[in-house]
This record gives structure tokens, C-alpha cells and sequence, in this order.
């Protein structure tokens, strides 16, 4: 198993880092929290995890062990995939989830886009005990600042890769771009999230 990879990040999205080490280019998909603090850096260090199934070959990257720790506890509960982790942990941050699971808050679970009732209760039911002894982290801080259209462009091309529809996401942008106009890309993607 893969621990970390370390390399020069030659391309950098919300939804994925390509990260390039000993002239391997590795695609690892990551949350926006992890893209929030990559940006403005060449090189870092990402935590793996790998999934492989009979079709694909998926890594996942992680700036800290603590956010890979979450993510696998979430994927051990029933009916939570990697995708639907990864939609966590785009919503909150690692410090946030471990106080949400810790205090049974059902509705902030259940706001994250494809999350129901049931499904946020089984979150909280399993993860309950398991996230206290997981290390808190510092909450990233949101560090971007260019125009709007590219803010726009880059935040609905995210929405669209994390699987929700072109015109859907566009209409959400937009309105949150109208609310300000220099929001940062991660904020907006956050802040779709819990409304489309």
C-alpha cells in the first residue's frame, strides 16, 4: 500500500492534484479542504489511499493523516462509498466532522448533497465512539483571490466532476457570485454544495 507520495503538484483543482515524483505524474482525488491549503504551493506531501476495483484504479489524497483517518471511517459505514466521503469531507473540515459526528448533529450531516436521514444517523451511530480518538487539526483558511469569471468557470467545472449537473451548478454559482463577487473558488464550491 501506497503511505504518501511527494512531489512537485503540476496541476491543481477542487476535485484532484496530479502530483509529479521521479517523472511519474500520480492523479489523486482530494476534498476541498486538502485544495484549499495546497493552493499557492509547488510542492507537498499527500497521505494515499488507494481504491482498487475490478475497473479502476482511484487514489485519493490527503494532506493529513487525520482527514485519511476520516475518510476510511467513512467509508466503513454501510452505504458510504468513496465518492460520498469525499462530498463529506469537501463540507466540512476534519476538526468540524469530529465535532458534528461527536455531538450527533443529524441535520449538518444530512445537508451534505446525496446524504439522507438514515444515512446520516448510521454516520453518527458508527462513527460516534471512533472519531474521539482521532487528532484535530487546524481549520484551513480560505486564501484565493482572482476574477470572478475564473472563480465561476473553475467552481462549476468542480461541481460538474463531483458528479452534479452543468446547469444546476451554474445557476447556484451565479447566484452566490452576485452575493459577492470575489468569493473564493473553495467557498463557493462549499457553499453549493449545501444548496444544490
Amino acid at each position: 500500500m501506497i503511505e504518501y507520495i511527494k512531489g512537485e503538484i503540476t496541476d491543481l483543482t477542487p476535485t484532484y492534484c496530479v502530483l509529479e515524483t521521479n517523472g511519474i505524474g500520480y492523479m489523486l482525488n482530494i476534498s476541498l479542504v486538502t485544495y484549499q491549503e495546497l493552493q499557492g504551493q509547488s510542492a507537498t506531501r499527500l497521505y494515499v489511499y488507494e481504491n482498487i476495483r475490478e475497473d479502476a484504479h482511484v487514489l485519493y489524497g490527503f494532506l493529513t493523516k487525520e482527514e485519511r483517518e476520516l475518510f476510511l471511517l467513512l467509508i466503513s459505514v454501510s452505504g458510504v462509498g468513496a465518492a460520498t466521503a469525499r462530498m463529506i469531507l469537501s463540507s466540512f473540515t476534519a476538526m468540524e466532522l469530529q465535532e458534528v459526528i461527536a455531538t450527533g448533529n443529524v441535520n449538518a450531516i444530512k445537508s451534505v448533497k446525496g446524504i439522507g436521514l438514515k444515512s446520516a444517523q448510521r454516520i453518527i451511530v458508527d462513527l460516534k465512539d471512533k472519531v474521539q480518538t482521532i487528532g484535530g487539526s487546524d481549520a484551513p483558511t480560505l486564501n484565493l483571490a482572482t476574477g470572478s469569471n475564473e472563480n465561476m468557470e473553475e467552481a462549476v467545472a468542480a461541481l460538474v466532476a463531483l458528479g452534479f449537473q452543468r446547469a444546476a451548478s451554474v445557476k447556484v454559482v451565479e447566484k452566490l457570485l452576485k452575493e459577492d463577487a470575489v468569493m473564493p473558488v473553495a467557498k463557493i464550491i462549499k457553499r453549493a454544495l449545501a444548496m444544490i
